[in-house]
């Protein structure tokens, strides 16, 4: 004990974390050094015996640790398991988080033997929330946040089987409430510390993002991880102060579900990542069900190459091609005329599934490719109408009366132009197909749904607009048929008369027309939605590789313009309205009528961007220099901000985000056309517009069939219990599915751990064997120096057994020479 006591102390594997962990405490004494410094270096038989003498021995060194600290920040598991031992053991907490933090899996499996964890209470306290000897936290700590708990502390060191003995004895991490929660606790906490407030749920995130949490936590970790993805990219955009934190651990979210998927061997493993419990075992309707993906797309994770992921691909291209897998294989010159032979046959093709929806041929129109061949072809087809229809308006009616032909002397002028041809007609149809269509939609899935995405919003202001439009117009033919029976009652005796102002109106030619006419409205509404018809073309461009990115470059552009409009319209108000106050007054003094009012405002320097307006705009003919000097200086300033600076800079975020999708386009791309696919894989309309219209015979006999069950009860009842038994088996076919999915999981979260840990065991290299290889002959030249000392002891005591027999001898020898002597 003295050769120990007086060798220099050293501070084995000690960080700056240990070095600053606690409080300077008061000197300990001599022997209490020689038990910390025993349970430091290792030395188990020297801490065996001072705990035999001395068993209620508790000390800390002048940094506040104690013995079982000392032997597990050195990695002594022997030790630790002498020390714990003892029932009253103070800071086993800090012992705890030390080896996990450490990763001593060992030592933590034998510091959660002691009868402190013996409820699992203790699992779940973190140093802030204890105020007893279990941690020895106060304000001023370092070493560990007053909110870690031993299961965050051990996902975020990413120690998967510590994480798992945790989870065993029932320590779970709270998920944090809601940002803008107002329970008791959480005001409390945030008037108190808003900063430990927000740091303990960034530590909260960090355990419950964690690979090694998300992996053991629940049964679902794919969807688990999706979700806490989208929540985490959520709290970034409110949580500004924190966002790049939270994008991180949104990131690592997304990372686990791309390394889930990049682990799978099969398609079976493939779809249940991608459909969740739902395999392929089950049938057509639950392969395009994709759940997870679904949600993979609504939450973009596109970056990590999820959805673009050669995994995914894969089975997206088998589904997108079902009943058709043979096309993948052709050249795509043959691609490109089975795609003309089945837009030309269409009508053939949508008659056979009205006709027999079951047989080969309609089972065929079901498959997601054809569907998306027979819509494009159905889109194409109106776009068309509108062009026939433009084109016969080169035969129209002119603005003057006597350019124009009548078909009978009676005939009122406007029914010349208010009539209905035939091709508008067929639009009309195509219209209300297609809001048929839409309302379908919106019944099979979410209203909320349907809102988020940007088409479905251009398809409503579209068809809004069409109905608007021909509703406008059927308006002005029901006004100009009601002129015309007026004119053709009263023909005769009207014939030397004039007409009433109200029937003559629509005898005039179009340069007199009202600005309100429902025509003129009619034709305006007709020509937006024109413009917006041909701009949904932009939507099946992500079909194609060399087209995909250029639409998904031209909508980041169009994302570009409204934030940049913010900027726009401020400087463009500003210079609006002070050279409207600047020229308001000069109204017939000026070159011309520029900036006099505010609508000339507008159009001088809207068309001044294009260099489409004269300097002399602020020219004013009469002596005042100083009104058309500033003129110059405010419109010169303006057309050097607008055109210099603000369009150079809109160029620059142009090319920006151009470079951006060119730099990633095949991601990009990928993601943008399975967003496309997915769109076809759902539920809906087979035929498209306008044979959607005709209902087909399925659905007159489910009518039938409804009504049927509604007048003959029995029949009914006889009817669901035959539900019933279709819906018991079902269930047992989502068990058996359930099973079968929890399998697979559970296999690739395996395959997973093990990566995990083997990338861990590969990145550390030879330096964690080396330090364990360390730690290994410090205690074994304690035990040999034991051995020494009690193989010493063992031959000094032989020695003096042997001395004595020796000495035993001599006397007896000295007895017997007396005896003989006398």
């Amino acid at each position: 004990m003295r050769r120990t006591a007086a060798k220099p102390k050293r501070q084995a594997l000690r960080g700056a974390v240990d070095l600053f962990g606690a409080q300077p405490t008061s000197c300990p004494s001599v022997t209490e050094e020689m038990f910390l410094e025993a349970a430091e270096y290792g030395n188990i038989p020297e801490v065996g015996r001072m705990l035999e003498e001395l068993p209620h021995i508790n000390c800390v060194n002048y940094m506040g640790q104690n013995a079982l600290q000392l032997a597990v920040a050195n990695e002594h598991l022997e030790v630790a398991k002498l020390l714990l031992k003892k029932k009253e053991l103070k800071r086993i907490g800090d012992a705890l988080l030390l080896a996990i933090s450490r990763g001593y899996v060992r030592i933590v499996e034998a510091i959660l033997t002691h009868e402190a964890f013996a409820d699992g209470g203790r699992l779940t306290d973190s140093p802030g929330q204890t105020h007893d000897d279990f941690f020895s936290y106060d304000e001023n700590s370092t070493r560990f946040s007053a909110d870690i708990t031993p299961v965050i502390l051990a996902a975020h060191c990413q120690e998967y089987e510590i994480v798992h003995m945790l989870f065993v004895r029932g320590a779970r991490i709270q998920r944090p409430h809601d940002y803008l929660c107002q329970c008791g606790p959480c005001s409390e906490q945030q008037r108190r510390d808003s900063f430990s407030h927000s740091q303990s749920r960034i530590n909260a995130y960090k355990g419950l993002a964690s690979p090694a949490y998300l992996c053991l936590s629940g049964e679902d970790p794919v969807m688990e991880a999706l979700e806490l993805s989208n929540e985490l990219a959520v709290l970034a955009n409110t949580e500004k102060e924190f966002k790049n934190d939270y994008k991180k651990l949104s990131m690592q979210c997304k990372d686990f579900v791309v390394g889930l998927l990049d682990l799978c061997r099969n398609t079976e493993e493939v779809e249940a990542v991608l459909n969740g419990e739902s395999p392929a075992h089950l049938g057509t309707v639950c392969r395009q069900n994709l759940i997870r993906l679904k949600l993979a797309i609504k939450y973009e994770v596109k970056k990590d190459q999820f959805v673009a992921h050669p995994n995914c691909q894969q089975q997206l291209l088998s589904i997108w091609y079902e009943n058709l897998s043979g096309i993948r294989q052709q050249s795509m010159a043959v691609k490109v005329l089975l795609v003309l032979a089945m837009a030309v046959g269409l009508p053939v093709l949508a008659l056979i599934h009205w006709i027999a929806p079951t047989s080969k041929v309609g089972k065929l129109m079901c498959g997601p490719f054809v569907k998306f061949v027979a819509h494009a072809a159905s889109f194409w087809m109106f776009l068309s109408l509108l062009v026939l229809n433009a084109a016969d308006r080169f035969a129209g009616t002119s603005l003057l009366p006597n350019m124009t032909t009548r078909d009978y002397p009676s005939q009122v002028f406007r029914m010349k132009t208010t009539p209905f041809s035939w091709m508008e007609i067929l639009m009309i149809s195509w219209i209300i197909g297609k809001i048929w269509e839409e309302c379908k939609d919106i019944w099979l899935h979410d209203v909320r749904e349907y809102i988020s995405e940007p088409w479905n919003l251009l398809d409503f202001s579209i068809l809004a607009i069409f109905l608007s439009s021909f509703m406008a117009r059927f308006m002005a033919f029901w006004h100009a048929n009601a002129a015309q029976n007026y004119v053709d009652q009263h023909h005769e005796s009207l014939s030397n008369l004039t007409l009433p102002s109200e029937v003559e109106y629509f005898q005039l030619a179009r340069v007199h027309w009202m600005p309100s006419d429902p025509q003129l409205i009619s034709e305006g509404l007709y020509a937006i939605a024109v413009v917006l018809s041909f701009s949904r073309i932009a939507y099946i461009l992500p079909a194609n590789e060399r087209f995909g990115p250029l639409q998904i470059s031209l909508g980041r552009t169009v994302k570009d313009i409204f934030k940049f409009m913010v900027i726009f319209i401020t400087v463009f108000v500003a210079f609006m309205v002070g050279m409207f106050n600047l020229y308001s007054y000069y109204l017939g003094a000026k070159h011309n009528n520029a900036f006099t009012t505010v609508e000339e405002s507008f159009k001088t320097l809207f068309w001044a961007i294009f260099g489409l307006s004269e300097v002399k705009s602020v020219v004013i003919n009469i002596n005042h220099k100083f009104i058309e000097n500033i003129g110059y200086v405010l419109y010169g300033v303006y057309n050097i901000i607008m055109v210099i600076v603000l369009l150079n800079m809109l160029i620059a975020m142009f090319n920006s985000s151009f470079q951006e999708i060119e730099d990633d386009a095949d991601v990009e791309w990928k993601f943008a056309r399975a967003k496309l696919w997915f769109s076809y894989f759902k539920q809906g309309s087979i035929l498209p517009v306008p044979f959607n219209l005709i209902p087909s015979p399925k659905a007159v006999l489910s009518i039938a069939q409804g009504i049927w069950e509604y007048l003959w009860e029995s029949e009914k009842s006889a009817e669901n219990s035959y539900e019933e038994m279709e819906l018991r088996t079902l269930k047992g076919k989502l068990s058996v599915c359930s099973t079968r999915h929890q399998k697979i999981m559970n296999c690739l979260v395996k395959r997973f751990i093990l990566k995990a840990q083997t990338d861990k065991e590969n990145s550390e290299g030879n330096e964690a064997e080396l330090k364990k290889i360390k730690q290994d002959i410090s205690s074994l030249r304690y035990e040999l120096l034991e051995r020494r000392n009690r193989d010493q002891k063992t031959t000094a005591e032989l020695l003096q057994e042997l001395r004595e027999v020796l000495q035993e001898e001599q006397k007896q020898e000295q007895k017997h020479g007396l005896h003989a002597h006398l």
